[in-house]
């Protein structure tokens, strides 16, 4: 293939973030955080059906929840967030119906905009519970295509965690029988054999649906605790990850006034200390002119109570009604809220934010998230985590 024939485009954006919480918490004194993001996008088109795509990134935080070491990450294993990582980096080909990506790349499943139980190959950042970002992880997928019916392969040979919250920092709560001792984190125990999936997705006449299938692991971890008694009383936690077999099905119907989405799965675990249970999420979806609005309600039924102590977010909001609605001013800006209200009012969470574009390259969001409810909510123990949050971006 000539030289001339190739094509290489890029892009990426700065973007600095700053987070103000009028309160402190247990273990953490601090009212600020700054956070920075360096994120460059680049693909390499080597010929008509074979490309290249490599994203990364670079980070900076005040907060000690970012690493400090001159590295570049391929993984995303660790405790905190690496300081340069590689977000993205794999060959995509495609011929006739065909369509394989090998390597590092973002994978999602669903067609819920407010919860996504299918989506079992999308790992998440919690350092920020709130706000988490998705994660890359290292796989093959191929996508067959053939009239209405679309077949996805994913097989992943390494695990991609969810990075949960440190433990010095203000998104973890500690039950307050251990708060007065010293917790020392040991890390992660990861699984050691791979990751495979299956969807069939099928576009009908008014309507679309898909049914899933997983075989690997839980990205979402659960909590290993024991006492430690020398040299001094501590309490050492480290996470593991079940066994998770996922059996899903997501639809969505257009109608006059506004488009239904549903999403359900059943999970079951070989593992001792996982439950198993079926998560499914309903929604409406409405688009009025500048107007956008998205609700629904996201429950959940436990088959198999085996009392876990885990991380799970995407557990916690529940049993929660949800929703979601913007607002577009002009071309240059932009108001948003989202929000969760837990069924029986213990816990509420609630983002507003404005957005504006300034010249070509700029763009400013500000916003408040408040966070109310009982401690022993998902949602309410974070209630001395309501802030005010502040970003710049330039994008190039």
């Amino acid at each position: 293939m000539p030289l001339a024939a190739q094509v290489f485009e890029q892009r990426g954006y700065l973007e600095v973030r700053s987070f103000f919480f009028p309160q402190t918490v247990e273990g953490d004194s601090a009212r600020y955080v700054g956070e920075s993001l360096l994120r460059w996008e680049s693909a390499w088109q080597l010929r008509s059906n074979l490309k290249v795509n490599a994203w990364l990134d670079g980070r900076f935080d005040t907060h000690r929840q970012f690493e400090r070491e001159a590295r570049i990450d391929f993984a995303d294993r660790r405790l905190q967030r690496p300081a340069a990582s590689v977000r993205r980096l794999s060959l995509l080909w495609n011929q006739g119906g065909w369509t394989v990506e090998a390597g590092r790349q973002l994978i999602r499943w669903g067609k819920a905009d407010l919860l996504n139980p299918t989506d079992r190959f999308a790992p998440r950042d919690f350092l920020n519970v709130i706000s988490p970002e998705f994660l890359g992880i290292t796989a093959v997928r191929a996508t067959y295509e053939r009239g209405a019916n679309t077949f996805d392969l994913v097989y992943a040979p390494g695990f991609t965690p969810s990075r949960s919250p440190l433990l010095n920092q203000r998104w973890v709560v500690l039950p307050e029988e251990v708060r007065a001792l010293p917790v020392n984190d040991q890390g992660f125990r990861f699984p050691q054999r791979a990751q495979a999936g299956a969807r069939w997705n099928h576009i009908g006449a008014g309507y679309e649906f898909s049914l899933s299938f997983y075989d690997g692991f839980n990205h979402l971890p659960l909590i290993d605790a024991s006492a430690r008694f020398l040299p001094q009383l501590s309490v050492d936690v480290r996470r593991f990850f079940p066994q998770m077999r996922m059996y899903g099905a997501d639809a969505a119907v257009p109608l006059r006034w506004f488009t239904v989405k549903g999403e359900a799965a059943y999970f079951t675990s070989t593992t001792p200390q996982a439950d198993e249970y079926v998560q499914y999420v309903l929604q409406a979806e409405r688009i009025a002119g500048e107007w956008v609005f998205v609700g629904g309600y996201a429950g959940e039924q436990i088959t198999t109570r085996r009392n876990p102590l885990d991380f799970a977010p995407d557990r916690g909001i529940t049993k929660t009604f949800l929703g979601r609605a913007s607002y577009n001013l002009g071309p240059l800006s932009s108001v948003a809220f989202e929000g969760a209200l837990r069924q029986n009012g213990r816990g509420f969470f609630g983002k507003w934010d404005y957005s504006r574009m300034v010249g070509r390259n700029w763009r400013w969001t500000a916003g408040y998230v408040l966070i109310r409810g009982r401690q022993d909510d998902f949602l309410g123990q974070f209630r001395r985590n309501s802030h005010a949050l502040f970003t710049v971006r330039y994008s190039f």
